[in-house]
């Protein structure tokens, strides 16, 4: 497995793979991901700030997530708990996995190297939201040693629930 940073030239594979996201959360009644976001123009501003990256296998990009070291103004209001820390952190967004590799690990790889892409920035902490129908994704955070911390709203107003790690 490889990751690297997305270029322009990942932008359709990167499509193709939230497109697969977006039906199956359609196809489970989560109202995540859709009514067209994330579109091209989302992810070609991921690419833009320097925050998107792809997982590689055999040379096929397989995986896409999102690693920003900017602040998220939605964070800074919690409801029903508060988080962990208030340091420096890091923040995952938009983990997909291409169907065909779902069931390997993958989303757990993403994690493991925002670890390490938070080492090398000296930073110890990593927040996500997530729907609060999306289980699976809530399972992931739990196995990888996120603790929920309490509710976010989106600037849409969506609500979020709200998990952090500290290592």
């Amino acid at each position: 497995m490889e990751f690297r940073k997305s270029t322009k030239n990942d932008v359709p594979k990167i499509m193709n793979i939230v497109k697969q996201a977006q039906n199956y959360f359609k196809e489970q009644g989560i109202d995540q991901w859709q009514n067209n976001y994330p579109n091209e123009e989302v992810i070609n501003g991921d690419i833009e700030n320097g925050d998107s990256y792809v997982m590689l296998k055999d040379d096929k990009v397989v995986a896409t997530t999102v690693i920003s070291f900017d602040k998220e103004e939605t964070y800074d209001k919690i409801y029903d708990g508060k988080w962990l820390s208030n340091g420096d952190y890091a923040v995952i967004h938009r983990i997909a996995v291409d169907n065909t590799y779902k069931g390997l690990g993958l989303s757990h790889k993403i994690i493991k190297y925002t670890e390490d892409k938070c080492r090398e920035n000296n930073v110890h902490s990593i927040k996500v939201d997530t729907h609060e129908e999306n289980i699976p994704m809530q399972k992931l955070l739990t196995k990888n040693g996120f603790e929920y911390c309490g509710i976010i709203y989106l600037e849409d107003g969506g609500k979020r629930v709200a998990f952090e790690k500290n290592f």
